[in-house]
């Protein structure tokens, strides 16, 4: 008879070797599957320079490695393969049916989530290579390493025009790329933005080229209004034109916002199936922090000890 588990853990970035490490203190036996990218999104970032105890920073591989030897140490069970497919139960203290494949499968009384997210790319030469040498997705993660430097975010909605306000607080010129000859994000954020004399918005403008050979120096920027080609000489460009979570396997199985993300009970971090819960970026649309990813993974791993035990 196959066994069942008492935790499942989908996912290795931080919310999921969080959720392992305070899973298996508990006693949980938890089995973590790393997925297609082991390490999450930090796994290219160069230097994770903001994250508590660490002063001097940290390798953004190091660091990952670093959590996977830790969950490791209290005897998490680590399989480097992807989950492709589930079928939650309805039932409290139900089994959960996780599948690697068409014959391999997993049973679990408990699931604990942590597939992340992944940002939208411009899919332009170069934008995936410099990642980490010049290109980011997140402006509190890396904008301290082009302060009194000139940047540029591209994006026109909530995420870019506070990514904008960060690095104009930091950075000597932050030009503001907007694909529309509009801002979409909320009134309060335009205002602010329009009340900082070192951000430069410019409209109509979409990134044909990144320039540099090794790291980023420079981008060109087509004016599809006047059809006009320009070059701007940046240290960093910061890519803020939305996230997707990797929730495709869950679509028919638990309840998720407008964008894809998983809800989840307020107050905990309980999905609409008893005995599944989310951690991390997947359910977090907002923050998208590494601390705040492992804070979540830890609340996970406590929520579903109180529901096994309690």
């Amino acid at each position: 008879m196959k066994k069942i588990h008492n935790c499942v853990i989908i996912g290795s970035g931080p919310a999921g070797y969080s959720a392992a490490i305070y899973a298996a203190r508990a006693g949980l036996n938890p089995v973590l599957f790393t997925g297609m990218q082991p390490g999450g999104q930090l796994t290219t970032t160069t230097i994770i320079d903001n994250y508590l105890g660490f002063p001097k920073g940290i390798d953004g591989n190091d660091f990952m490695d670093n959590c996977k030897k830790q969950a490791e140490r209290f005897n998490t069970k680590i399989i480097e393969k992807s989950v492709t497919k589930v079928s939650f139960s309805t039932e409290r203290n139900g089994i959960h049916y996780i599948f690697l494949n068409n014959t391999e499968k997993f049973k679990s009384i408990g699931v604990i989530i942590a597939t992340g997210s992944i940002p939208k790319f411009l899919e332009i030469d170069k934008e995936k290579k410099f990642m980490g040498l010049g290109i980011s997705f997140c402006a509190t993660c890396d904008g301290f390493f082009h302060k009194n430097k000139d940047v540029a975010v591209i994006g026109g909605g909530d995420s870019a025009l506070e990514e904008a306000n960060y690095l104009a607080n930091i950075c000597r010129k932050v030009y503001l790329l907007v694909r529309k000859n509009y801002l979409r994000a909320s009134k309060i954020l335009q205002n602010r933005i329009l009340n900082k004399k070192n951000v430069y918005i410019l409209y109509n403008s979409n990134v044909i080229e990144i320039i540099g050979n090794d790291f980023l120096k420079g981008i060109k920027i087509l004016d599809n209004k006047n059809n006009t080609e320009n070059i701007i000489f940046i240290s960093g460009l910061f890519i803020a034109i939305g996230h997707i979570p990797n929730t495709k396997i869950f679509g028919n199985e638990l309840r998720l916002d407008k964008n894809g993300y998983i809800l989840t009970e307020k107050g905990n971090t309980m999905t609409n199936k008893p005995g599944v819960f989310a951690a991390g970026d997947v359910q977090d649309p907002i923050y998208r922090q590494a601390i705040t990813s492992a804070g979540s993974g830890c609340m996970a791993a406590l929520d579903l000890e109180k529901y096994i035990f309690i």
